[in-house]
This record gives C-alpha cells, structure tokens and sequence, in this order.
C-alpha cells in the first residue's frame, strides 16, 4: 500500500498508510499504545487507536481525519475564537478523567521519565494548536502521544494555556493572529472555566515556568549533542524561554478570575 509522508512532526517520519499513521517505535511507544487502549475502552472518542506495530517495528495509529493546522501563519480566524478554546479546555478535562483509573505497569517508561504514583493520572502534555485536529469547526481530537506521561492536571493545563491563550511572546502571538494582549488574562480562564478547573489558578502560573524551564533545557542539550531536530528547534526554546519569563512577571492579578 502506498505510503505518504505526513507534514510536520519535525522529521519524526510519521507516514500515512490507507487509514492508519506509522511512526518510527520509541522507548514509551509500547506504554503510551497502553494509554490510547485505555481511551478506547473507556469510549474516549478524542485520540486515534492505537493499534499494535507494522512489518517494519513501525507504531500503528489510526488515522485522525480533519484538518490541522500545519505552519499556517497567522492561524485561521475560526481556530482563534472563545469556542475553539472551549473545545480545548473540555477536552483537557475529559482526556483527565478518563486517565486518572488508568494504573501503568511499575517499571512503564514515559517520555518525561516521570514515573506514575498515586495522585498521578496521564496527561497529553502536548495538546498544543500543532496536534489538534478539526472537522467542520469541531475539534475532533489530538494526535502525537509520544509525551503522553504521568502528571499533574496542571502540567498540562499548563501548555496548553501557553499555546492557545497564548501566553507567547507578543511577537509570536502576533505572527498568530492576536493583537490584543489585554485579551489574555480573559481568554487564559475562559479555558480554565470550560475545564472546570477549581484549584488555585496561581499553580497554572507556576507549572508554565517549570514546563518552559524543562522544555528549553532539553532542547538545547540535544541539539549540544548534535540532534538535527533540536537543532532546529533552538529559535523556538529562545522564544519559549522570553515566553516564560514574561509570564513569570505577571500580576497576582491576571491569575484570579
């Protein structure tokens, strides 16, 4: 069957084969394939099945069908209104609950390294704008569970609140399509409210610092070692690391409803 090379995923070589994804297996492959069956026997209808490995040792995924958003810049109008983020913030929520009965063998190994205890569920961790997947103005899910790891609900609220509020750079947020920075702290709860979110939303804050700090230091080590990828991506730690000072100086205020 013909194979077709998937645009994005950083040259992580993911290839579409009739309604199935394949990707190149990754130490967590086979614990992250363990979440998704979970998702599916849960009837979480929102990430692909993950359905076992090709001739090749290659992951199989089925397909997501529906549009993404790619390296379009700024992002389509549609993708950037109170509803989209809604759609988000919901789908946080229910990917959460669905995990937090999810209990992974003792010795699972996750793309964080961060192993499972109780308190703990499984979270995206990378449910950015890049992964999401719409059809019809209707988000029908996330794909690239590779990060999928054991977390607090914060951690992931976390990113996703930086890339969809967004919490960039005004430069980045820009590129994006949003001019009005005042918007933020109105957009960054209105996410929270849609997830139900009811702890202190100052955490959120706080998580977002770790997140960046992590993000850029893993990056920039790779790359150090000689990683294409990461090499690539060190304009994107760069804007990250700006991003998350400036979220650093935000006011008590702008975390409060």
């Amino acid at each position: 069957m013909t194979e077709q090379r998937l645009a994005g995923g950083l040259g992580f070589g993911a290839v579409r084969v009739g309604d199935e994804v394949r990707r190149p297996v990754q130490p967590w492959t086979a614990n992250a394939h363990a979440v998704l069956r979970h998702l599916e026997d849960a009837g979480f209808d929102g990430a692909p099945r993950a359905r076992g490995f090709d001739e090749q040792g290659r992951e199989r995924l089925t397909f997501l069908p529906g549009e993404t958003l790619g390296e379009t810049w700024p992002w389509p109008a549609w993708l950037r209104t109170d509803e989209a983020l809604r759609q988000v913030g919901a789908w946080l929520r229910r990917l959460h609950d669905a995990t937090a009965t999810f209990r992974p063998a003792a010795d699972a190994v996750w793309f964080t390294g961060r192993a499972w205890e109780p308190g703990l569920l499984m979270a995206h961790l990378d449910a950015s704008p890049w992964n999401a997947v719409w059809a019809d103005g209707e988000l029908v899910g996330f794909v690239d569970w590779d990060t999928v790891s054991p977390s607090r609900r914060e951690d992931d609220l976390a990113f996703s609140a930086l890339t969809w509020v967004p919490l960039l750079t005004a430069e980045l947020a820009g590129n994006a399509g949003f001019d009005e920075a005042t918007d933020r702290h109105r957009r960054f709860h209105l996410l929270l409210d849609a997830y139900g979110y009811d702890g202190d939303r100052i955490a959120i804050r706080d998580a977002i610092a770790g997140r960046v700090e992590r993000n850029v230091a893993v990056i920039r080590q790779m790359a150090a070692g000689g990683e294409p990828t990461s090499q690539g991506m060190l304009p994107w730690a760069a804007f990250l690391e700006r991003s998350g000072a400036e979220v650093a100086g935000l006011p008590d205020e702008f975390w409060r409803p």
